[in-house]
């Protein structure tokens, strides 16, 4: 049966992560990450992303975004990020929520912020009436499935340090783009001058977990707190840690990531060609944005799944996955002709 294109959270898991689960399930570990298997994943991303940074595990990319935010916040302070920004859509308010601190969103045509479109919320600094701007928040891959370049991200943080702030990155699908630039994943975090990223691993082929990763690590004595308090703090802490030490093994996270780009890529072209079909954003990633006939979108959800992105013009998403095959690309392809044409 062909594959949806709705969401790269569709996909199954790695064979190679199930059989390090089960490889895992085996004896008793001490509980609450004080086991050998995290350990372990903790030193597998010292590795990557230097020994001076702390990681933490949790269930989830709302979970991720939760506590890294959480440690550097105030409930008086505010977060600049991109109206899309998954923590401004997709989080039912959570971070509002848990941390008490306000979202300050731009409007965007890419998913991409820059200074001129963050110095509009740059003002009310000491004014107690106003909400205090703390946290510059960007999402790489951008929910439009666009990419920062390390410069454009240096530029980022360069300006937000200058005025007392840091930056948070939304990495679910960091290896997307660390797989599309080819550079190291160094290059776009801690050498730009990220402060915290939620790095990701349920989009990319593991069954559940996510994790934190600190370059800054001024809040570290607050933070196993603020996990526990947002109930993120995974008792059979191993089952996400041994996940990770897999991915990360011999980079099966950025050849799992490059498959997924590259049918993107393959579907974006076929697709292009059909008449009534006109890709939206620049295909850097796993997704694709398009704007296709309306009255045609719901036949074509029945014989292929995939989310309508902006009702009003009639744009829809499609995301590839690990898994995608050529095949479900060659298929779901011949469907939109038959449709469309």
């Amino acid at each position: 049966m062909i594959r949806g294109f709705g969401s790269d959270n569709f996909s199954g898991v790695l064979p190679e992560i199930f059989q390090a689960l089960e490889e895992a399930s085996y004896g008793h570990q001490h509980s609450y990450g004080e086991d050998v298997y995290t350990a372990k994943a903790i030193q597998d991303f010292k590795a990557l992303f230097g020994e001076e940074v702390e990681v933490f595990f949790v269930y989830n990319g709302t979970g991720a975004n939760v506590l890294s935010l959480s440690a550097f916040l105030r409930p008086y302070q505010a977060i600049i990020c991109a109206e899309t920004a998954h923590i401004n859509v997709d989080e039912c308010g959570a971070i509002e929520k848990q941390s008490g601190s306000k979202l300050l969103t731009v409007p965007t045509f890419d998913g991409k912020l820059n200074i001129g479109l963050i110095e509009n919320h740059m003002h009310g600094f000491g004014d107690p009436h106003h909400a205090q701007p703390r946290v510059i928040s960007i999402t790489e891959c951008t929910e439009l499935g666009t990419v920062y370049t390390p410069e454009e991200l240096k530029t980022i943080c360069d300006y937000a340090h200058a005025h007392g702030m840091i930056v948070h990155m939304d990495g679910a699908r960091l290896s997307n783009a660390v797989a599309y630039l080819g550079c190291s994943p160094r290059a776009l975090t801690a050498e730009a001058g990220i402060d915290v990223l939620s790095f990701g691993g349920t989009k990319n082929g593991m069954m559940f977990g996510e994790a934190v990763v600190f370059f800054n690590t001024s809040p570290l004595a607050e933070v196993p707190y603020i996990r526990k308090q947002a109930m993120q703090l995974h008792s059979k802490s191993r089952f996400i840690a041994v996940q990770f030490s897999t991915v990360l093994k011999d980079g099966l996270w950025l050849k799992a990531a490059a498959h997924a780009n590259r049918m993107a890529q393959m579907l974006a072209g076929e697709a292009a060609k059909i008449p009534g079909v006109r890709i939206t954003q620049e295909v850097q990633g796993n997704e694709i944005f398009a704007i296709i006939p309306r009255e045609k979108i719901q036949a074509l959800q029945e014989k292929c799944f995939f989310y309508v992105w902006d009702e009003s013009a009639s744009e829809v998403r499609w995301v590839c996955s690990f898994d995608t095959t050529e095949s479900d690309i060659i298929e779901f392809v011949n469907i939109l002709r038959e449709e469309l044409c």
